[in-house]
């Protein structure tokens, strides 16, 4: 049976009774089966049973919170089964090593902007100042050249924006709180895309707390951010210009708080649909020559990280090929 991501936009309670999950909230009591699970995306407020919690966790269940704002606020995250001690020690010794670090570091941006000039080119955009950003990233010596390099082509890429889009304006980049509507689509996207790409290092031997482009902090899992980079021209920004292209999200799916702008719960209703389509999108893959979906290539990025850290093969970043 196919596991599905599971989004929670209303208030309630998750309760257990044997081998099934029982949502309950004020329209009533909806079973699922934990076999059909994947991850719980909580977007309300969300209390649960110390059962249900272990049924989720035995089931390797990944549930992210996120604050009445759209917010990501944390993850619960179950106890890893996939745990290997020689992963771990290459990670690490890759973070530590200078020119290790920066090869992944670079890797990741060098995906990154290689995915926008995809998406530029798509809409017909200018890719000038991303190009440029690519070439400055090429001879990146230093951790600060690299980041330098990625501001320098999202900036040019952000630039293109308001050319591709059709209703609202972009502007610039503005976040906690947006200040428009684009803005606010980006954010909540970017904090889904955190979510889901967390949800794929579960399943492999991965730590997410050690990463090489963004600093490794306390209370973060910062590797899916380094992930979520090469993803997000893909898959947030483009279903941003879908559904504000195609008139699927409008004025009336916003609402203004704190001096800012938020999607409303119709608004966010929208959004997941697309997004979650757009998750379970497939395309033909080149190597394996089967279909996967959009949602499994980022699993795929990380078994990618694995064998670079282990030394069977070097990692080369996802570059959309259609």
């Amino acid at each position: 049976m196919k596991k599905k991501n599971y989004y929670i936009i209303s208030d309630g309670k998750l309760k257990r009774h044997e081998n099934t999950i029982y949502f309950e909230n004020e329209d009533g009591k909806r079973p699922i089966p934990v076999n059909t699970i994947y991850s719980i995306y909580a977007l309300a407020s969300l209390t649960m049973t110390s059962k249900a919690l272990s049924l989720l966790s035995s089931n390797g269940v990944c549930i992210h919170f996120f604050n009445r704002y759209g917010f990501y606020v944390g993850s619960f995250y179950p106890r890893e089964t996939l745990v290997s001690g020689d992963v771990i020690v290459r990670q690490v010794e890759h973070y530590l090593d200078k020119d290790r670090r920066l090869y992944l570091a670079r890797a990741f941006v060098k995906g990154s902007i290689m995915n926008m000039l995809k998406v530029l080119k798509y809409y017909g955009a200018d890719t000038s100042g991303v190009e440029r950003g690519l070439e400055s990233l090429s001879n990146a010596g230093s951790l600060q050249e690299v980041m330098g390099a990625e501001a320098s082509s999202r900036n040019a890429y952000y630039s293109a924006f308001d050319g591709i889009l059709k209703e609202f304006k972009f502007e610039e980049r503005s976040r906690r709180p947006p200040k428009n509507e684009v803005n606010a689509l980006l954010s909540f996207g970017n904090s889904l895309l955190y979510s889901t790409v967390l949800s794929e290092i579960y399943h492999t031997q991965l730590n997410p707390a050690i990463s090489y482009l963004h600093e490794p902090f306390e209370r973060r899992f910062s590797l899916a951010l380094d992930i979520a980079d090469v993803f997000k021209p893909l898959l947030v920004d483009r279903t941003v210009f879908s559904v504000v292209n195609k008139g699927v999200i409008g004025k009336n799916d916003f609402r203004r708080d704190l001096k800012g702008v938020l999607l409303n719960e119709n608004g966010i209703k929208k959004f997941l649909k697309a997004y979650n389509d757009k998750l379970e999108t497939t395309v033909k893959h080149r190597k394996l020559g089967r279909k996967v979906s959009y949602q499994r290539l980022i699993r795929l990025e990380c078994y990618k990280l694995v064998k670079h850290l282990i030394g069977t093969e070097k990692y080369e970043p996802f570059v959309v090929w259609w």
